[in-house]
């Protein structure tokens, strides 16, 4: 099977920062910003990606352009003889599959909220309402799905790469002009204050964890850090980081087999790194203002977009429609997510079985539609409680992947890339550096053979020593 490319850098940019941008920057990020302290948890988040963020995204970039082919086969194809970092392919498709197992779920929530508004049908809104009506959560768990594996089922520059180009400059605009109305807003001043101004009393281990899971904001305050924990903050920071970038599970891999050599990889993942902390923060700039304005609580989990922010359109001047853009927005940042992720579960079924791209689209959108019922239908009629009261197959799911695979997928990438018992540190920097751009530089080894794999670990440890599993 002759192995498709990308048909510009724009493309590349486009398609990975669409894969890493998402529910991560706009569901769960604001969620575990209001939860860890503001500001506080931002700037957890920002030393996260610098440190593990850009080493861990150059090295799957770079493993991608090396094999020239998907994350099934890349560990397999660059091991040397013997060893048996193949074992991991299999792996890097359980946590694509299980990632979209909650996560088209949530695209569909995110496409019948915009319905609702463009409607005019906003008024009853509520998450709760939703999440229990099983035909709401499976009908439009099934428009995602058809949806993303329509446009997957033509040619990669046809379909995905021309789309997700729209479907990104779209969201950008609708970002910015969602933005500049929240600031005009008579609540924008505390809002801002609460999202820019850090505080450290709520910054512990396992905030460091998720925020490198999805790697928060920029001034200190050291009374809001105290009341979380530092350690909680940092675990919490970690954890949004992987998350946010998708990184250890190959999602971002994939991109890097198409395209050529002509351009450094550490380059490329700034610039990837760069689009996903602007719409991290673009979103914060959306949201906080308009609770603050409306006296609502920040930290309300996920339903902080479907209760917090319906009521805050409801009470607005010009709400519907002010809605219906926002949750347009967040249904281009979901499902370019998904289609990201989707392609990596086509590409991979597509080298076990040599199927073209319609019926292996067929066939993946079949199998991700099943095993996404168990979330669609997790909060009605499938009672499941993995861990403490409430949890359902979204944590479940959730936990897999945000808390195991993601980290544990890190880890095994950041040794396979750097050590003589993997890929090797020469093989990487060479690939990596090829082509025009910043490269990786001599004294920066430390940081991706030992710092790097290091952090990793003691966090993954602190994470699952931490988690509330009753």
């Amino acid at each position: 099977m002759k192995r498709e490319q990308l048909g510009s850098r724009l493309g590349f940019i486009m398609l990975s920062a669409g894969c890493a941008i998402g529910c991560g920057n706009m569901w769960k990020f604001p969620w575990m910003c209001g939860q860890n302290g503001g500001g506080s948890f931002m700037l957890v988040y920002i030393i996260c990606l610098i440190i593990l963020g850009i080493p861990a995204l150059t090295m799957e970039f770079s493993i991608g352009r090396a094999a020239q082919t998907s994350p099934l086969h890349m560990y397999h194809k660059l091991e040397k003889p013997g060893q048996k970092w193949g074992l991991f392919g299999p792996v890097c498709l359980i946590g694509n599959l299980a990632l979209m197992a909650f996560y088209t779920v949530v695209c569909g929530w995110l496409i019948y909220y915009f319905c609702k508004f463009l409607t005019g049908q906003n008024a009853s809104l509520g998450f709760d309402t939703m999440i229990a009506n099983p035909i709401v959560n499976v009908s439009f768990l099934l428009v995602t799905v058809v949806v993303a594996f329509i446009i997957l089922s033509f040619e990669l520059q046809g379909g995905l790469e021309r789309i997700t180009k729209i479907m990104m400059s779209a969201l950008l605009v609708l970002m910015l002009v969602l933005a500049i109305h929240s600031l005009l807003l008579k609540g924008a001043g505390a809002g801002v204050q609460f999202y820019l101004k850090p505080d450290f009393s709520k910054i512990d281990g396992s905030v460091i964890v998720g925020a490198m899971n999805q790697a928060f904001f920029l001034v200190p305050n050291i009374e809001n850090v105290k009341s979380v924990g530092l350690g909680n903050v940092i675990a919490a920071a970690m954890n949004q980081s992987f998350f946010t970038l998708s990184v250890g599970i190959g999602a971002l891999a994939i991109f890097g087999s198409y395209i050529g050599k002509d351009r450094s990889l550490m380059g490329e993942a700034l610039h990837v790194i760069s689009l996903d902390t602007l719409v991290a923060f673009l979103a914060g700039i959306i949201i906080f203002p308009a609770c603050f304005t409306y006296n609502l609580e920040v930290n309300a989990g996920p339903s902080l977009l479907f209760d917090t922010m319906a009521t805050v359109f409801n009470n607005m001047s010009g709400g519907r429609i002010w809605g219906a853009l926002f949750f347009l927005f967040m249904v281009f940042a979901a499902l370019s997510t998904v289609l990201g992720v989707c392609e990596n579960i086509l590409a991979m079924i597509r080298e076990l079985t040599g199927w073209s791209r319609p019926k292996g689209s067929l066939v993946c959108g079949i199998l991700v539609f099943l095993l996404a019922l168990t979330t669609a239908l997790g909060f009605n009629l499938i009672h499941f409680q993995p861990f403490s009261e409430g949890t359902t197959f979204l944590d479940f799911w959730d936990f897999i992947v945000s808390t195991n695979i993601l980290p544990l997928g890190s880890l095994i990438l950041a040794l396979f890339c750097c050590h003589k018992f993997g890929w090797g540190w020469d093989n990487f920097l060479k690939e990596a550096n090829t082509g025009k751009g910043p490269k990786i530089q001599s004294w920066q080894k430390p940081i991706f053979t030992v710092i790097v794999p290091t952090i990793i670990a003691l966090i993954y440890i602190y994470g699952i020593a931490t988690f509330q599993w009753h």
